[in-house]
């Protein structure tokens, strides 16, 4: 009686290896780094390697160790002090197509990087971080659509065949003048049935005829609130696709947003990646090379057209009227031209956009289209290395119209399939819909994380000694087995929080604290049911046998709903909260396998299949 079969005993030794191997990264010490990778399809070489070793020597830094993978470089230092001088003496040195960043790395061995061993993610308030506090401009969310409802009138004006003077945003109205009144008259009732959200009146001057269509308060309202919207989807989706991990990214009251990224060090970085702005405009183009060439020499441009640059320097003019922009692009990825072999961007617009497109090409078959590239570019760096950056708008591309196309197409003329990469990664987050101000920025740096650890560490081991001591003064024998199962209840429960790159926070550290208290309830529930099988004359292998099977279900269901609260939690909460709610299920998870299976174990091999008079309970 009391036994186990091999194969469950080996089941026990093996969970406890694997999470001793994983939780194994989370005692390597985190390195201060310096990271270095290249822009616009720029790489790290060797050279590059030896400039900047060279660089920090003759500033007296000596580094932990510079490590170059296949796109970046690593520069590791001992101390975060010599980290942050790095980042000077590197800025100076670095070309204008590389950018660097601020960063701690676990400094594992190869053998544990081999197997996926990773150390847990700890959050803001541990590892330390950037929290921004966004205020979004929403008098220009607004005016944005107000332009948009200019074009939109004016389109539909056109497709009715309803002839118009001009259209032109006044405010938050937009007002349409007209030579009679009688087609006045009818444009406005067929615009009052297409735009349905707007407020229509009849304006006369005696010589020109007007009606004004005036957004209401409730629709403005709704663009407040779905550029809010936006702007959060968007940064939400820029950090996850630049690969930041475990992000807080939520609103605060009606114009604000809070994002907290943990482990970034560097607020410079952070603005890039919030405000980072590339995107693509489609233009017809206007006139030839002559006459682009003589508005360059003379100044004067074309009523109605832009003056450009394609990307060998050579000017062209462009009509000033968008076809489609960045903003209506749904998807975009990257790739190759089956044709030319050069690197591509393939883009799918929204239905207006489409339809846009698709009448555009089909009124200018045979006609040239440009493509414009806008992007906030490093230009180059000031004399203490901070980098300088301004708005490059230039043409990638210059291709003839052969026939219509509309949702679906592709960009080509970019520098290289990284470009393309980045540029459809951009496109896809999608475009902010009002412009950004960050108004509040503060840095935690990883002393007071490290204070927050410690204090939590602190905070776990004084629970568990606690617990320790009363289990062992209270069951004795049974005890220190109970107290063997907590350890390695806290073993598992950091190897899962590796495995699976949850985020630890410092809520996340009292759900730990809480299920070392509840850890051991599934032993007392056991512990008791054997003393009462004790007390009414059982032998100790029945009285074993019995507690174990006869409190099961009780503990089962006491694990059940408390994993149904964690699911809640989970489910309705954020940051913070869902970082105890993942805590405390894991730990419900694994308390349950040591405390029912582990100890079953343990107590089987000191007591199973033995002739005992005599319980340590």
């Amino acid at each position: 009686m009391n036994r186990y079969p091999l194969w469950k005993n080996l089941l026990v030794v093996f969970v406890l290896l694997v999470g001793f191997l994983y939780a194994l990264p989370n005692i390597f010490s985190q390195d201060p780094v310096v990271e270095i990778t290249g822009t616009r399809g720029a790489t790290v070489s060797k050279s590059l390697q030896a400039d900047i070793e060279d660089a920090l020597k003759q500033a007296g830094l000596q580094p932990k160790r510079v490590e170059m993978e296949a796109d970046r470089l690593r520069v590791r230092f001992e101390k975060a002090e010599d980290q942050l001088r790095a980042q000077d003496v590197i800025a100076r040195k670095l070309p204008a197509n590389y950018t660097h960043a601020l960063t701690l790395s676990p400094d594992l061995p190869g053998w544990l990087q081999a197997i996926g061993g990773k150390p847990m993610n700890l959050g803001l308030d541990l590892r330390g971080g950037i929290h921004v506090l966004i205020d979004v401009d929403m008098d220009a969310a607004l005016q944005k659509s107000m332009e948009l409802q200019v074009v939109s009138m004016r389109t539909f004006l056109r497709e009715k065949k309803l002839r118009y003077v001009t259209v032109k945003a006044d405010g938050m109205t937009v007002k349409v003048r007209f030579k009679d009144a009688a087609t006045r008259d009818k444009a406005m009732e067929a615009a009052a049935e297409e735009f349905r959200s707007m407020n229509f009146s009849a304006q006369d001057d005696g010589r020109s005829f007007y009606f004004v269509a005036a957004v209401s308060e409730a629709e403005q309202t709704a663009i407040r609130k779905q550029a809010l919207a936006q702007n959060i989807t968007t940064l939400r989706n820029r950090v996850n696709a630049l690969g930041v991990a475990e992000p807080i990214i939520q609103q605060q009251g009606q114009r604000r947003i809070v994002v907290e990224l943990p482990g970034v060090q560097d607020p410079g970085k952070v603005k890039d990646l919030l405000s980072a702005t590339a995107t693509l405009e489609y233009r017809l183009v206007a006139g030839d090379p002559a006459q682009a060439a003589e508005a360059e020499r003379t100044g004067r441009v074309p009523p109605g057209t832009r003056l450009y640059h394609e990307r060998n320097g050579a000017p062209i003019l462009l009509k000033r009227q968008l076809i489609v922009t960045g903003d209506q692009m749904v998807s975009a990825s990257s790739g190759v031209d089956q044709q030319s072999g050069s690197s591509a961007v393939f883009v799918n617009l929204d239905s207006k956009g489409a339809r846009r497109m698709r009448n555009v090409t089909t009124e200018n078959v045979g006609k040239p289209m440009a493509v414009v590239f806008k992007e906030k570019r490093t230009v180059g760096r000031d004399e203490n290395g901070k980098e300088i950056k301004k708005w490059v708008e230039e043409v990638i591309n210059v291709a003839t119209i052969r026939e219509p196309f509309g949702r679906r197409f592709q960009t080509t003329g970019l520098d290289s399939i990284e470009e393309a990469h980045q540029l459809a990664l951009l496109l896809k987050a999608g475009a902010l819909a009002a412009p950004i101000d960050i108004v509040e920025e503060r840095t935690i740096g990883p002393s007071l994380g490290q204070d927050n650890i410690d204090q939590g560490f602190t905070s776990v081991v004084v629970g568990m000694a606690l617990v320790v001591l009363f289990m062992v003064l209270y069951y004795k024998g049974f005890g220190m087995v109970a107290d063997l199962a907590l350890l390695l209840n806290l073993v598992l429960i950091v190897a899962l929080l590796s495995i699976l790159q949850a985020t630890l926070t410092l809520p996340g550290i009292a759900g730990i604290v809480l299920t070392v208290g509840m850890a051991v309830d599934a032993n007392v529930l056991i512990f008791e049911r054997i003393r009462e099988e004790i007390a009414v004359g059982s032998t100790p292998q029945a009285s074993i046998h019995a507690g174990y099977a006869k409190a099961f279900s009780t503990i089962m269901d006491a694990n059940i709903t408390t994993l149904i609260a964690a699911a809640v939690l989970f489910a309705i909460g954020s940051g913070p909260v869902r970082g105890f709610a993942v805590t405390l299920a894991i730990g419900i998870v694994t308390s349950m396998f040591t405390a029912i299976v582990g100890t079953r174990s343990v107590i089987n091999l000191i007591y199973g299949g033995k002739r005992v008079s005599k319980l340590s309970i």
